[in-house]
Parts: C-alpha cells; structure tokens; sequence
C-alpha cells in the first residue's frame, strides 16, 4: 500500500488551534506538509480571543520535526483572508492545499433567531472559505495545482434543530464546493467537503460518553486523502466518525414528464412516483440534468 505523502507541499488549516482543525494540522505536517496554523483563538461561540491556540499546536508540529507558522487573522474579512494566504506564500512560497475548518455555533430554534446570532456563523463558516480560498485559488490556479477541502455537517445536509445559521453556512458550503470542483478541474484544482462527527468542544455537551469513539484524529485520515495529489474525485461530498467514512451526494429521481398536460391534480395524483429513488441520478452540473430533461421537451 503507498504511504501518502506532503513533502513540499504547503497547507492552510483554519481553526487548527484545537480539535479537528489541530489533527488535520498534526496529521499533514507528519506526513511532510508546511503547514500554517490558522486560528483566532475564539471561544465555541465566537466570543473573547485566545491568541496562544495557533501557536501552540504550531510549536507542538515544531517540536515533533515538523515545518509550521502560526497565524491569528481572522477567516471572517476579506483583509483576513488574503493575510492567512500572504502568510504560507511569505513562508513557504506557495499554497497547495486549504482546509476550510474554522467554525463556531450560535444555536437558537429559528423562531428565535437573530441578525446578532446568524451573521457571525455565516460570515465564520461560509464567508470565511470564500476569504480564504479565494485568494488561494488565484495562486492555485497560476501553479496549475490545488486541492480544496471544505467542512460542511450533517446539520446542513440533513437539517439540525436549533441550527438554522449553522446549517445554512455548511450546506452554503456544499454548493460553493461543487462550483468550485466545476471550475478547478482544468487547472489540477480539486475541491470536496466533509461533515464530520467528532467529540471536539463544540459537541463536547451534545455526544456525552462518545470522547473515546469520536476522536478528531479517527477524521483526519479523509481530509488527508481529500487534500493529497492522488485524489481521485471533486466535488463529492462524505461523512467521517469514529473511523466510518461514506459518500453522501445530491441525487434526482426519475421522475415523470406530462408536457402541457401537467396540472396542480397530476402533481397530486402521481406524487409517489415523482418521489420513488429507483433509477435515481448524480448530475455532475446544471447541464449534466439538463441533457437528460430536455430531450424529453
């Protein structure tokens, strides 16, 4: 089996101060990747500063043999962005990998929602891969070389009570990775997302007794193959626990085709089948369903 390997390759990973974040650190750094240690130092909730969190784990890679920066811009500003990337190009001089993990919660049932709560999860996991690949990219693209790994969650694939902000960014997240696969392919860009359970601070009150079966470090291993040369795909989405790794993708059924002739009471009348995931589909885009729909115009 070939060993994977980062040697000369240069990585970001936001949100690196500790749980996932830090084994993703931990584990590419091992595996000869210089990596630059992003993390604000934020509490769970996005509140107060920490600054000695990137620092730490990047003096822990140090002192293990391995090559690390630490930087405490923030993902959630443009100006932030562009300064976690000037960092690995002034240090390494060049960014191949970006792992999109910073995050924070501010959870509140939808009813009770508000600008002060949705605003920051949305500018942290959303806008903060955007701040940071985006100027990554541009270097991506000039190397002819990038590999992309967004975190989505479950509660954005499959919805979470109480995480409308948080679930929104993180399926927000799915979509800009699908757009992302669609424009890199010609210049060697990859780009895939995971959702992740892991027993980390931010989930530490949820998944009480889990510590030992959903270590951070059992997640890794995927996001490590996701950000390597060899990956295979782009654009895929998987779940990681406890050692378990599966695809999850956005499928269409079959469906039925009724022309002109179809009606409120159609819809109605032959609803099951519209929704029966037999002989159910992938499109790679927008025009992958396409040219299976409109020849039946």
């Amino acid at each position: 089996m070939k060993t994977l390997k980062f040697s000369e390759r240069a990585a970001i990973i936001t949100g690196a101060g500790g749980g996932l974040g830090r084994e993703h650190a931990l584990l590419l750094a091992s595996r000869g990747a210089q990596v630059v240690v992003n993390d604000l130092g934020t509490g769970v909730h996005g509140d107060g500063t920490t600054n000695n969190l990137a620092q730490i784990t990047a003096e822990e890679i140090r002192n293990l043999g391995g090559v690390a920066v630490a930087n405490t811009d923030s993902v959630t500003t443009v100006r932030g962005g562009e300064a976690i990337v000037r960092t690995a190009i002034e240090s390494f001089g060049r960014i191949d990998i970006v792992i999109n993990n910073a995050g924070i919660l501010r959870d509140k049932a939808f009813h009770n929602s508000t600008a002060d709560l949705d605003d920051p999860v949305i500018d942290t996991h959303l806008n903060g891969a955007f701040n940071v690949s985006r100027p990554a990219w541009i270097k991506m693209r000039e190397q002819g070389y990038g590999r992309i790994v967004n975190t989505s969650s479950g509660s954005g694939l499959f919805g979470n009570f109480g995480q409308a902000n948080y679930g929104a960014a993180k399926m927000g997240l799915v979509g800009l990775t699908r757009v992302m696969a669609n424009e890199g392919r010609k210049y060697n860009i990859t780009a895939n997302a995971i959702a992740p359970i892991a027993w980390t601070r931010m989930t530490e009150d949820l998944m009480p007794g889990m510590e030992k079966k959903l270590q951070p470090s059992l997640v890794s291993p995927l996001a490590a193959f996701l950000a390597h040369e060899d990956v295979p795909v782009t654009g895929e989405i998987y779940t990681v626990c406890g050692g378990y790794v599966a695809r999850v993708f956005i499928g269409v059924t079959r469906g039925i085709f009724e022309g002109e002739y179809l009606t409120p009471e159609v819809v109605s009348q032959r609803f099951d089948e519209i929704r029966d995931e037999l002989d159910f589909y992938v499109p790679a885009n927008p025009k992958d369903e396409m040219d299976r729909v409109f020849p039946k115009l």
